[in-house]
């Protein structure tokens, strides 16, 4: 089974992708570029060397270590321009890999040193992915792009993000999620942002259960409740070695919250040793709903075809499972249902049926 799934083959396939940082998914050109823009200075200004420093720098078993690869991708993203290009060269790349339909997440906080408001941070990426999806179309590519933001859960802004996410609805925002450290950090710090989306009927996930346990999925969950569980690797701490579920991941499982898990970033981070001893084998075998997804593509040196090819490499998967994590992340996609409907019935299911077949 393995030998007949080509990498070459799994980059035409539809794919669709939940859980996709802008700031660690840049061109490391593009960085290079905009830091001489903006006189930022980098570790090395040739782009290959650069790709792989922040691989390298990424790849040190700390979330925290790895966080701090960022201040060189957000360092560069103060601009309107700047943004409005990384977005537009994110849809492309997104599209090229064969991803139909992506959620890409940013903080509007994060790039406001230049003078931008947070409204002009989210305009200028609205832009940008509006330019990239029209520019894949034209290039015979297809990609429909919602955006996430993000407040920061150190930070004291997630009520004011919040407001400008349900803002921003009706032009492309699709949801609301916070990220950076969860130790010393839970989401119950920001149940009014929460409560607030809730009354809104406005969608969001919460990063949880990737460098802390159980805890923080609980409180993201039964506290805050979160629709999606960015990451939520550690769910596996409820499973006993029989296969038995605990209370909380039954409830999990149960209620069809997806998780939002990332095998390359995990094993950076040190949730998990490696890809063989990712749970994401075992959380499909009990049928939780599993999605497979990116991160960050430039600190991992991935890509959504890379990440499924890794688990064709490692857990023998076929087309069947594959087309398994695709549905899974576009039904649990934050747009209409019609629209999801629509992706996987006339986008997705075709191109797996001819595979299958």
């Amino acid at each position: 089974m393995v030998a007949t799934i080509r990498y070459e083959d799994i980059v035409k396939v539809p794919k669709a992708l939940l859980h996709d940082h802008l700031d660690g998914g840049l061109r490391p050109a593009t960085i290079v570029d905009l830091a001489a823009e903006v006189g930022h200075e980098l570790p090395t200004t040739d782009p290959e060397a650069l790709g792989r420093w922040f691989a390298d720098a990424a790849d040190s078993g700390s979330l925290e270590r790895y966080l701090e690869t960022f201040a060189h991708t957000v360092g560069v993203m103060q601009t309107a321009p700047a943004l409005r290009r990384v977005a537009r060269e994110c849809a492309l790349d997104l599209a090229a890999d064969g991803v139909v339909y992506a959620e890409v997440r940013f903080a509007p906080e994060q790039h406001l040193e230049r003078d931008l408001s947070l409204d002009e941070v989210v305009e200028a990426v609205l832009a940008g992915f509006a330019e990239g999806t029209a520019q894949a179309v034209e290039a015979g590519l297809t990609i429909r792009v919602g955006t996430l933001l993000t407040a920061m859960r150190h930070a004291a802004r997630s009520q004011e993000i919040a407001e400008l996410a349900v803002r921003h609805r009706d032009a492309g925002v699709v949801g609301f999620d916070i990220a950076g450290a969860e130790a010393g950090f839970p989401p119950t710090r920001h149940l009014d942002a929460f409560e607030y989306l809730q009354r809104e009927n406005f969608h969001f996930t919460i990063h949880a259960g990737e460098a802390f346990g159980l805890p923080s999925i609980w409180q993201a969950i039964q506290w805050c409740g979160a629709d999606r569980l960015g990451h939520g690797v550690r769910i596996v701490d409820d499973i006993a070695p029989d296969g038995s579920l605990g209370r909380l991941a039954a409830y999990v499982r149960d209620k069809r919250i997806p998780l939002e898990l990332c095998p390359s970033s995990n094993v950076q981070t040190g949730a998990v040793d490696s890809i063989a001893d990712h749970p994401i084998g075992l959380l499909r075998d009990l049928r939780f709903r599993v999605t497979v997804n990116t991160d960050n593509r430039l600190m991992s040196g991935t890509s959504m075809s890379r990440e499924m090819s890794l688990l064709v490499e490692t857990f023998g998967y076929g087309w069947k499972e594959l087309q398994w994590f695709t549905i899974n992340a576009m039904k649990s996609a934050f747009i209409p249902f019609d629209e999801r409907l629509r992706i996987i019935d006339e986008v997705i299911k075709p191109a797996y049926a001819k595979l299958l077949a």
